[in-house]
């Protein structure tokens, strides 16, 4: 199971969430707001997130890893909205019998967490500046858009000549 939080995630019911008679193993993970980033004092984190596809993908990972691993259980949550340094941005919990694929299958869900998921992240520092981080799809996008107005352009001046001949 996968969620979207808008609130503080609380870690106890996805740990409830897990566990199981067959568990030798728990491993949980959580991402926290850190009060640097490349050589930068950050003040805040504030992630926004396509919800439906973000809550429907972060599920199909969590199928993946109980499909790819020899795990029993697996549960996350991630964070959207303005945060805090120290709060909790995502959380992951993996029941297995052992903690070799506890810890396997809880690395697979917070790697691909970070890869698929339409939830974006900005930082703002101290200084008062601000960006938006790791955003690939942000920059793709825009250089999409640049190259889609520069053809249009283009073909709009070509056309502009073949009806000026």
């Amino acid at each position: 199971m996968f969620s979207l939080m808008e609130t503080d995630i609380a870690e106890s019911p996805l740990r409830a969430a897990v566990e199981d008679e067959r568990a030798g193993a728990i491993c949980t993970f959580d991402g926290r707001v850190r009060n640097h980033n490349d050589g930068k004092a950050v003040s805040k984190l504030s992630y926004e997130a396509y919800a439906e596809l973000a809550e429907k993908e972060g599920n199909v990972v969590i199928a993946e890893a109980l499909e790819k691993f020899n795990i029993i259980r697996a549960a996350a949550a991630h964070r959207t909205g303005d945060l805090k340094i120290g709060d909790v941005a995502v959380f992951v919990a993996v029941s297995a019998a052992h903690r070799e694929d506890a810890f396997k299958a809880c690395r697979y869900i917070i790697d691909e967490i970070k890869l698929r998921l339409p939830i974006w992240k900005k930082e703002t520092y101290i200084d008062g500046g601000s960006v938006w981080v790791n955003c690939q799809s942000c920059s793709s996008h825009a250089h999409k858009h640049v190259a889609d107005k520069g053809r249009h352009s283009h073909e709009v001046a070509r056309a502009s000549e073949s009806t000026r001949s």
